[in-house]
């Protein structure tokens, strides 16, 4: 892959080119979701009323990859922090730079939104990603514990 990349929001005339992304994300992840939870997903990143927002890395003008990011308060910072809750990029447009630039454009919309910081989980298991990680974040050592109800 080689071209030109542009990071920009993912349009919401867009669902059709988002769609076989995300669900290759979910297989990445071995899940699955409702098509109402995905629907609702999508209805987030459109809603100017809400925090949760999609940016989308274009390749040559086809949209490769995406970052999924949301704001909230935190009780040890006065300013809000960035999550990037999801980070995908198509198999064939890896390696290339495209996981990069979709975590800077996440760093500069956090900085302009006056968060005070952007952070994310992975699987330990995940070693390409985590070999980009480990050049633009720090890790902290956390271990996530989780119960669903």
């Amino acid at each position: 892959m080689a071209g030109e990349i542009i990071i920009r929001p993912i349009g919401e005339d867009e669902r059709a080119a988002w769609n076989p992304l995300w669900d290759g994300y979910l297989a990445f992840y071995k899940t699955a979701l409702t098509q109402d939870v995905s629907d609702l997903a999508w209805s987030r990143f459109h809603d100017p009323d809400e925090t949760m927002f999609a940016l989308g890395g274009y390749v040559d003008g086809r949209l490769a990859g995406f970052a999924h990011y949301l704001f909230h308060r935190s009780t040890w910072a006065p300013k809000r922090y960035c999550y990037l809750e999801d980070l995908y990029v198509a198999d064939g447009a890896r390696g290339h730079g495209l996981g990069r630039a979709l975590i800077e454009a996440v760093y500069q919309k956090a900085e302009a939104a006056g968060a005070s910081r952007v952070y994310w989980l992975t699987q330990s298991s995940n070693a390409q990603a985590r070999a980009l990680y480990d050049k633009v974040a720090d890790n902290l050592g956390f271990i996530q514990y989780r119960k669903v109800i």
